[in-house]
């Protein structure tokens, strides 16, 4: 069964492109098929995946706009070891175009019916708002990935989030829920993150991810050489993080199986 993840946090430099790029690399290394969607005009899932965002001739820009289908418009991140649907500032237009549209809020859904099953895992890279294009990612995905730093005004953001995620569910994609919740460029020196991550635990139980992603300076680089750090230096704290996430992710999944859906009772 295909499994599809909207990685989405409406305020920004929280890691939410990071979390997206290396997970997806993550999943690949174990052996699985993954298909990655850049759903944010800026493109650095695109660049991060070893993908030149200016020569791509269709995006998901082209996709949500019923002008290509997503086997037509993805390409191959090389690096990565995973499918990628590109996205470039062409998709920063869309958000008006789509508001004339038949089933603007679903078009992204409908446009991963037909090629879904070919994947294992559906990763949606949202953009820092909650604009059309993450209420499109939310309608698609089957549950919410929040990545978020262990800071005050981060509390703040996800009540409106979680909000939001609750909107959708009402009225949109019923089955959506929140898969976890990742505490990001997490330092244990830090009084107010561990307060902060204490907080996190109290309120949404093991809806929060053990793994701990750490301030890493190589995950800062790998972007720039093209590469997912879980490939470009694999034995970095970062790419170790997201390495073990994805383990988290996939026994967390074993377990569901075995004993049933979680829920949102947390929430």
């Amino acid at each position: 069964m295909t499994r599809i993840f909207a990685v989405t946090n409406q305020k920004g430099g929280v890691g939410k492109t990071t979390t997206s790029v290396n997970l997806a690399a993550a999943f690949a290394r174990a052996g699985l098929r993954v298909l990655l969607i850049d759903l944010d005009p800026q493109g650095n899932a695109t660049m991060g995946s070893g993908v030149e965002k200016r020569s791509a001739h269709r995006t998901v820009y082209h996709v949500l706009l019923g002008l290509a289908d997503v086997a037509g418009a993805r390409a191959r991140s090389q690096s990565g070891g995973y499918d990628l649907l590109p996205a470039n500032r062409d998709l920063a237009g869309a958000e008006i175009e789509l508001v004339g549209l038949d089933n603007r809020e679903g078009r992204l859904r409908e446009a991963l019916a037909g090629v879904a099953s070919e994947y294992d895992f559906i990763i949606i890279d949202c953009p820092p708002s909650l604009s059309l294009l993450t209420i499109n990612g939310l309608v698609a995905a089957q549950a919410v990935l929040i990545p978020m730093q262990c800071e005050y005004y981060a509390l703040e953001g996800l009540s409106d989030l979680v909000g939001t995620i609750k909107r959708v569910r009402a009225h949109l994609n019923p089955s959506l829920d929140i898969a976890g919740l990742l505490r990001t460029m997490y330092d244990p020196r830090n009084t107010l993150s561990q307060q902060v991550s204490q907080q996190l635990e109290s309120h949404f139980g093991d809806k929060v991810y053990q793994t701990m992603v750490p301030r890493n300076v190589r995950l800062a680089e790998a972007p720039s050489y093209g590469a997912p750090a879980v490939v470009w230096d694999d034995t970095s704290k970062g790419a170790q993080a997201y390495l073990a996430l994805a383990e988290e992710i996939l026994a967390r999944d074993r377990n569901d199986i075995g004993g049933g859906v979680r829920t949102m009772e947390a929430t």
